[in-house]
Protein backbone atom coordinates (compact mmCIF):
# COMPACT_ATOMS: atom_id res chain seq x y z
CA UNK A 1 0.00 0.00 0.00
CA UNK A 2 1.08 3.48 -0.13
CA UNK A 3 1.59 4.61 3.67
CA UNK A 4 4.56 3.06 5.01
CA UNK A 5 3.91 1.58 8.49
CA UNK A 6 4.64 5.02 10.74
CA UNK A 7 2.58 7.00 8.55
CA UNK A 8 -0.92 8.03 9.43
CA UNK A 9 -3.14 10.90 7.77
CA UNK A 10 -4.26 13.56 9.58
CA UNK A 11 -8.14 14.28 9.58
CA UNK A 12 -9.77 17.62 10.27
CA UNK A 13 -13.58 18.68 10.64
CA UNK A 14 -15.49 21.74 9.54
CA UNK A 15 -18.71 21.76 11.40
CA UNK A 16 -21.26 23.75 9.48
CA UNK A 17 -24.63 24.54 9.80
CA UNK A 18 -26.14 22.73 6.87
CA UNK A 19 -26.70 19.11 5.57
CA UNK A 20 -23.49 18.74 3.47
CA UNK A 21 -25.08 16.54 0.19
CA UNK A 22 -22.10 16.49 -1.72
CA UNK A 23 -18.80 17.82 -1.79
CA UNK A 24 -15.95 18.14 -4.97
CA UNK A 25 -12.69 19.82 -5.33
CA UNK A 26 -12.66 22.39 -8.16
CA UNK A 27 -9.74 22.16 -10.83
CA UNK A 28 -7.26 24.61 -9.90
CA UNK A 29 -5.94 27.56 -11.93
CA UNK A 30 -2.53 27.73 -9.63
CA UNK A 31 -1.24 25.57 -6.88
CA UNK A 32 -1.73 28.38 -4.45
CA UNK A 33 -5.88 28.45 -4.99
CA UNK A 34 -8.16 25.48 -3.94
CA UNK A 35 -11.17 26.01 -4.17
CA UNK A 36 -14.22 23.40 -2.68
CA UNK A 37 -18.08 23.10 -3.77
CA UNK A 38 -20.71 21.57 -1.33
CA UNK A 39 -24.26 21.29 -1.93
CA UNK A 40 -26.03 22.19 1.29
CA UNK A 41 -29.52 21.59 2.65
CA UNK A 42 -30.67 23.90 5.01
CA UNK A 43 -34.22 22.07 6.26
CA UNK A 44 -35.30 25.18 8.22
CA UNK A 45 -35.37 27.94 5.58
CA UNK A 46 -38.49 27.71 3.58
CA UNK A 47 -37.16 30.11 0.93
CA UNK A 48 -33.58 28.78 -0.03
CA UNK A 49 -33.39 25.32 1.27
CA UNK A 50 -30.63 24.68 -0.53
CA UNK A 51 -27.49 25.77 -2.37
CA UNK A 52 -24.25 25.32 -3.81
CA UNK A 53 -21.68 27.05 -1.21
CA UNK A 54 -18.02 27.62 -2.88
CA UNK A 55 -15.20 27.47 0.03
CA UNK A 56 -11.15 28.21 -0.13
CA UNK A 57 -9.41 26.00 1.52
CA UNK A 58 -5.50 26.61 2.98
CA UNK A 59 -3.13 24.59 4.58
CA UNK A 60 -1.21 27.24 6.00
CA UNK A 61 -0.11 27.54 9.03
CA UNK A 62 -3.28 24.96 9.57
CA UNK A 63 -5.81 23.62 7.55
CA UNK A 64 -8.70 25.90 7.38
CA UNK A 65 -12.32 26.14 4.66
CA UNK A 66 -13.06 29.68 4.57
CA UNK A 67 -16.88 30.30 2.89
CA UNK A 68 -16.61 32.36 -1.04
CA UNK A 69 -19.55 32.68 -2.55
CA UNK A 70 -23.03 31.18 -2.44
CA UNK A 71 -25.41 30.16 -5.14
CA UNK A 72 -29.04 29.33 -3.77
CA UNK A 73 -31.15 26.86 -5.31
CA UNK A 74 -34.99 26.11 -4.97
CA UNK A 75 -34.58 22.59 -4.55
CA UNK A 76 -32.15 20.19 -3.05
CA UNK A 77 -28.92 19.32 -5.41
CA UNK A 78 -28.84 15.88 -6.40
CA UNK A 79 -25.39 16.15 -7.67
CA UNK A 80 -22.66 18.06 -8.25
CA UNK A 81 -19.48 17.24 -10.88
CA UNK A 82 -16.87 19.87 -11.92
CA UNK A 83 -14.99 19.91 -14.94
CA UNK A 84 -11.88 17.51 -15.02
CA UNK A 85 -9.85 20.50 -16.18
CA UNK A 86 -9.73 24.04 -15.31
CA UNK A 87 -10.36 27.08 -17.60
CA UNK A 88 -8.35 30.04 -17.85
CA UNK A 89 -11.68 32.28 -17.50
CA UNK A 90 -14.15 30.34 -15.85
CA UNK A 91 -14.53 26.73 -14.25
CA UNK A 92 -17.92 24.97 -15.48
CA UNK A 93 -19.44 22.97 -12.72
CA UNK A 94 -22.36 21.35 -13.50
CA UNK A 95 -25.20 20.17 -11.03
CA UNK A 96 -28.53 18.41 -11.07
CA UNK A 97 -31.89 19.04 -8.52
CA UNK A 98 -35.17 16.39 -7.50
CA UNK A 99 -36.96 18.32 -9.03
CA UNK A 100 -35.54 17.71 -12.37
CA UNK A 101 -33.83 20.39 -13.61
CA UNK A 102 -29.86 20.70 -14.95
CA UNK A 103 -27.34 23.45 -14.85
CA UNK A 104 -24.58 25.07 -14.52
CA UNK A 105 -22.55 27.35 -12.37
CA UNK A 106 -19.54 28.98 -14.30
CA UNK A 107 -16.91 30.00 -10.92
CA UNK A 108 -14.18 32.31 -10.96
CA UNK A 109 -10.73 30.21 -10.98
CA UNK A 110 -8.86 33.24 -8.85
CA UNK A 111 -11.36 34.29 -6.12
CA UNK A 112 -14.00 31.72 -6.36
CA UNK A 113 -16.97 33.90 -6.86
CA UNK A 114 -20.04 32.56 -8.86
CA UNK A 115 -19.40 34.58 -12.43
CA UNK A 116 -22.74 33.01 -13.69
CA UNK A 117 -25.28 30.38 -13.55
CA UNK A 118 -27.53 29.16 -16.31
CA UNK A 119 -30.27 26.25 -15.94
CA UNK A 120 -33.53 24.10 -17.19
CA UNK A 121 -36.09 23.30 -16.03
CA UNK A 122 -38.22 19.81 -16.45
CA UNK A 123 -35.33 17.69 -18.26
CA UNK A 124 -36.03 14.74 -15.97
CA UNK A 125 -39.68 14.25 -14.74
CA UNK A 126 -38.54 14.13 -11.13
CA UNK A 127 -35.56 13.32 -9.40
CA UNK A 128 -31.96 13.37 -11.28
CA UNK A 129 -29.87 10.77 -10.31
CA UNK A 130 -26.71 12.18 -11.37
CA UNK A 131 -24.82 14.56 -13.43
CA UNK A 132 -21.44 13.89 -15.12
CA UNK A 133 -19.23 16.76 -17.43
CA UNK A 134 -17.88 16.20 -20.55
CA UNK A 135 -13.71 16.92 -20.68
CA UNK A 136 -13.98 20.12 -21.52
CA UNK A 137 -16.75 21.55 -19.41
CA UNK A 138 -19.11 22.06 -22.57
CA UNK A 139 -21.64 19.35 -21.97
CA UNK A 140 -23.49 17.08 -19.49
CA UNK A 141 -25.16 13.51 -19.33
CA UNK A 142 -28.00 13.64 -16.58
CA UNK A 143 -29.76 10.38 -16.06
CA UNK A 144 -32.90 9.65 -13.85
CA UNK A 145 -35.10 7.48 -12.35
CA UNK A 146 -37.91 8.34 -15.02
CA UNK A 147 -35.38 6.17 -17.32
CA UNK A 148 -34.45 9.38 -19.41
CA UNK A 149 -30.33 10.07 -20.38
CA UNK A 150 -30.21 12.97 -21.59
CA UNK A 151 -26.83 15.32 -22.57
CA UNK A 152 -27.24 19.09 -21.87
CA UNK A 153 -25.10 21.68 -23.88
CA UNK A 154 -24.22 25.37 -22.64
CA UNK A 155 -25.50 27.38 -25.59
CA UNK A 156 -25.84 31.30 -26.19
CA UNK A 157 -27.11 32.10 -22.43
CA UNK A 158 -29.23 28.91 -22.06
CA UNK A 159 -28.81 25.06 -22.64
CA UNK A 160 -29.68 22.74 -24.92
CA UNK A 161 -31.11 19.25 -24.27
CA UNK A 162 -30.82 16.32 -26.42
CA UNK A 163 -32.55 12.66 -25.69
CA UNK A 164 -29.53 10.04 -26.02
CA UNK A 165 -32.67 6.91 -24.16
CA UNK A 166 -35.94 6.91 -22.38
CA UNK A 167 -37.20 3.96 -20.60
CA UNK A 168 -40.42 5.72 -20.12
CA UNK A 169 -40.62 4.55 -16.64
CA UNK A 170 -39.46 1.08 -17.33
CA UNK A 171 -35.85 1.50 -16.87
CA UNK A 172 -34.26 3.80 -13.96
CA UNK A 173 -30.75 5.17 -14.04
CA UNK A 174 -28.95 6.18 -10.72
CA UNK A 175 -25.22 7.07 -11.73
CA UNK A 176 -23.64 7.81 -14.91
CA UNK A 177 -19.67 8.65 -16.06
CA UNK A 178 -17.80 10.16 -19.26
CA UNK A 179 -15.50 7.67 -20.50
CA UNK A 180 -14.51 9.29 -23.84
CA UNK A 181 -16.28 11.95 -25.74
CA UNK A 182 -18.84 10.32 -27.25
CA UNK A 183 -19.22 7.82 -24.79
CA UNK A 184 -20.42 7.28 -21.49
CA UNK A 185 -21.37 4.38 -18.51
CA UNK A 186 -24.79 4.33 -16.84
CA UNK A 187 -25.84 2.08 -14.02
CA UNK A 188 -28.91 1.26 -12.18
CA UNK A 189 -31.22 -1.57 -10.53
CA UNK A 190 -29.94 -4.75 -10.29
CA UNK A 191 -26.32 -3.40 -10.86
CA UNK A 192 -27.10 -3.46 -14.38
CA UNK A 193 -24.80 -1.41 -16.71
CA UNK A 194 -24.63 0.19 -19.69
CA UNK A 195 -22.27 1.38 -22.28
CA UNK A 196 -23.59 4.33 -24.70
CA UNK A 197 -22.00 5.50 -27.71
CA UNK A 198 -24.03 8.63 -29.02
CA UNK A 199 -22.59 8.18 -32.40
CA UNK A 200 -25.03 4.42 -32.09
CA UNK A 201 -28.05 4.35 -33.51
CA UNK A 202 -30.28 3.33 -29.62
CA UNK A 203 -27.12 4.65 -28.12
CA UNK A 204 -26.57 1.04 -25.96
CA UNK A 205 -23.67 -0.96 -27.50
CA UNK A 206 -22.73 -2.48 -24.32
CA UNK A 207 -24.42 -4.17 -21.33
CA UNK A 208 -24.52 -6.24 -18.31
CA UNK A 209 -27.19 -7.57 -16.81
CA UNK A 210 -26.63 -7.81 -12.87
CA UNK A 211 -29.30 -10.07 -11.82
CA UNK A 212 -27.87 -12.95 -14.28
CA UNK A 213 -24.18 -13.18 -12.82
CA UNK A 214 -23.38 -15.61 -9.93
CA UNK A 215 -25.56 -14.88 -6.79
CA UNK A 216 -28.07 -12.97 -5.03
CA UNK A 217 -28.50 -9.60 -6.92
CA UNK A 218 -31.33 -7.20 -5.38
CA UNK A 219 -29.38 -3.60 -4.77
CA UNK A 220 -29.16 -0.67 -7.28
CA UNK A 221 -25.61 1.06 -8.92
CA UNK A 222 -24.62 4.16 -6.21
CA UNK A 223 -21.16 5.10 -8.21
CA UNK A 224 -19.66 4.52 -11.54
CA UNK A 225 -15.53 5.84 -12.13
CA UNK A 226 -13.66 5.43 -15.15
CA UNK A 227 -10.06 5.58 -14.73
CA UNK A 228 -9.00 7.85 -17.71
CA UNK A 229 -6.01 5.81 -19.11
CA UNK A 230 -8.32 2.33 -19.19
CA UNK A 231 -11.46 3.32 -20.56
CA UNK A 232 -12.79 -0.06 -20.94
CA UNK A 233 -12.87 -0.55 -17.33
CA UNK A 234 -15.37 1.00 -14.84
CA UNK A 235 -15.45 0.65 -10.88
CA UNK A 236 -18.94 0.44 -9.50
CA UNK A 237 -20.28 0.97 -6.21
CA UNK A 238 -23.44 -0.04 -4.95
CA UNK A 239 -25.68 -1.93 -2.03
CA UNK A 240 -24.89 -3.96 0.70
CA UNK A 241 -20.92 -2.77 0.31
CA UNK A 242 -20.57 -4.05 -3.42
CA UNK A 243 -17.76 -2.72 -5.16
CA UNK A 244 -16.80 -4.51 -8.45
CA UNK A 245 -15.23 -3.94 -11.72
CA UNK A 246 -17.01 -4.23 -15.33
CA UNK A 247 -14.52 -4.60 -18.03
CA UNK A 248 -16.04 -4.02 -21.27
CA UNK A 249 -13.56 -6.84 -22.96
CA UNK A 250 -15.31 -9.72 -20.82
CA UNK A 251 -18.85 -8.06 -20.49
CA UNK A 252 -20.40 -10.75 -18.06
CA UNK A 253 -17.61 -11.33 -16.00
CA UNK A 254 -17.41 -8.76 -13.37
CA UNK A 255 -14.63 -8.56 -11.17
CA UNK A 256 -15.59 -7.92 -7.40
CA UNK A 257 -13.43 -5.94 -5.10
CA UNK A 258 -15.51 -6.02 -1.69
CA UNK A 259 -19.00 -7.72 -0.94
CA UNK A 260 -20.59 -11.03 -2.35
CA UNK A 261 -23.09 -9.88 -4.29
CA UNK A 262 -21.95 -10.91 -7.40
CA UNK A 263 -20.76 -14.74 -5.83
CA UNK A 264 -16.95 -13.05 -4.51
CA UNK A 265 -15.19 -13.91 -2.04
CA UNK A 266 -17.15 -12.44 0.90
CA UNK A 267 -14.64 -9.65 1.20
CA UNK A 268 -15.90 -6.56 2.44
CA UNK A 269 -14.80 -2.75 2.93
CA UNK A 270 -18.56 -1.95 4.24
CA UNK A 271 -21.42 -3.63 4.49
CA UNK A 272 -24.09 -0.86 3.56
CA UNK A 273 -24.70 1.26 0.99
CA UNK A 274 -21.43 2.28 -0.72
CA UNK A 275 -22.33 5.63 -1.68
CA UNK A 276 -19.33 6.68 -3.96
CA UNK A 277 -16.02 5.22 -5.71
CA UNK A 278 -12.89 6.72 -7.45
CA UNK A 279 -9.56 5.44 -8.75
CA UNK A 280 -6.97 6.26 -5.96
CA UNK A 281 -3.99 7.71 -8.04
CA UNK A 282 -1.88 8.23 -4.37
CA UNK A 283 -1.86 4.63 -3.76
CA UNK A 284 0.30 2.85 -5.86
CA UNK A 285 1.47 -0.79 -5.34
CA UNK A 286 3.03 -0.57 -9.32
CA UNK A 287 3.21 1.78 -12.05
CA UNK A 288 0.34 1.67 -14.48
CA UNK A 289 2.94 1.42 -17.51
CA UNK A 290 3.79 -1.69 -16.40
CA UNK A 291 0.61 -3.28 -14.54
CA UNK A 292 -1.40 -5.87 -16.43
CA UNK A 293 -4.21 -4.05 -18.31
CA UNK A 294 -6.45 -6.73 -16.61
CA UNK A 295 -5.58 -5.30 -13.01
CA UNK A 296 -8.17 -3.20 -11.53
CA UNK A 297 -5.92 -0.28 -10.12
CA UNK A 298 -6.57 0.92 -6.30
CA UNK A 299 -10.50 2.60 -5.35
CA UNK A 300 -11.48 4.78 -2.88
CA UNK A 301 -14.74 4.43 -1.39
CA UNK A 302 -17.10 5.67 1.17
CA UNK A 303 -20.04 4.28 2.84
CA UNK A 304 -23.60 4.48 4.65
CA UNK A 305 -21.61 3.33 7.86
CA UNK A 306 -19.13 5.59 7.45
CA UNK A 307 -16.25 4.42 6.48
CA UNK A 308 -13.67 5.61 3.57
CA UNK A 309 -11.15 2.61 2.45
CA UNK A 310 -8.85 2.28 0.00
CA UNK A 311 -9.13 -1.63 -2.21
CA UNK A 312 -6.53 -2.97 -4.12
CA UNK A 313 -7.45 -6.07 -6.04
CA UNK A 314 -6.34 -9.38 -3.80
CA UNK A 315 -5.57 -7.11 -0.97
CA UNK A 316 -7.23 -6.18 2.31
CA UNK A 317 -8.83 -3.16 2.34
CA UNK A 318 -7.27 0.02 4.28
CA UNK A 319 -9.76 1.84 6.40
CA UNK A 320 -8.59 5.76 6.36
CA UNK A 321 -11.34 6.26 8.30
CA UNK A 322 -14.60 4.89 10.43
CA UNK A 323 -16.93 7.80 11.50
CA UNK A 324 -20.11 7.12 13.71
CA UNK A 325 -22.09 8.61 10.83
CA UNK A 326 -22.68 8.29 7.15
CA UNK A 327 -19.87 9.61 4.85
CA UNK A 328 -22.35 11.23 1.68
CA UNK A 329 -19.50 11.64 -0.75
CA UNK A 330 -15.65 12.32 -1.35
CA UNK A 331 -13.63 13.89 -3.33
CA UNK A 332 -9.72 12.89 -4.16
CA UNK A 333 -7.65 16.42 -5.06
CA UNK A 334 -6.76 16.19 -8.70
CA UNK A 335 -3.39 18.05 -7.80
CA UNK A 336 -2.67 16.80 -4.96
CA UNK A 337 -3.73 13.04 -4.00
CA UNK A 338 -2.76 12.84 -1.34
CA UNK A 339 -5.63 15.53 -0.28
CA UNK A 340 -9.48 13.78 0.19
CA UNK A 341 -12.24 16.18 1.19
CA UNK A 342 -15.51 14.44 2.26
CA UNK A 343 -19.01 15.35 3.25
CA UNK A 344 -20.38 13.63 6.66
CA UNK A 345 -23.70 13.32 7.72
CA UNK A 346 -23.62 15.46 11.07
CA UNK A 347 -23.38 18.67 9.25
CA UNK A 348 -19.39 18.45 8.81
CA UNK A 349 -16.96 18.70 5.83
CA UNK A 350 -13.92 16.28 6.48
CA UNK A 351 -10.85 17.25 5.28
CA UNK A 352 -8.10 13.96 5.40
CA UNK A 353 -4.32 14.68 4.63
CA UNK A 354 -2.12 11.40 3.86
CA UNK A 355 1.54 11.30 3.60
CA UNK A 356 2.23 13.08 0.21
CA UNK A 357 6.21 11.27 0.39
CA UNK A 358 4.48 8.55 -0.54
CA UNK A 359 2.30 9.13 -3.21
CA UNK A 360 2.84 7.78 -6.80
CA UNK A 361 0.33 9.06 -8.83
CA UNK A 362 -0.89 7.46 -12.10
Amino acid sequence: MANSSGDHPHFHRFPQSKSVDSIRFLPPISPFSRFVAAAVTDPDSASSPSSIDIHSLTLDPNPNLSPVSSFPTHSKISSLKPSRTHHRTQIPLAFSTFSGSVGFLFVDPVDGSVESAVSADGVHRGAVSAVDVADGGGEAVSVGEDGRVRVVGVGEGRLETAAVGDGKGLAAYTAVRWGAPAEFATGGLGFGLRWWDRRRPGGVVSQFKGNSARGSLTGMVHSIDIHPSRKHICVVGGSSGTIFAWDLRWQQQPIMLSGVGLGGTGQYASESEVWEVQYDSHTQSSNISSAPSTRILPVMMCSEDGILSVIEQGEEPVELLAEPCAINAFDIDPQNPSDVICALEWETIGFLMRPRESTGMY
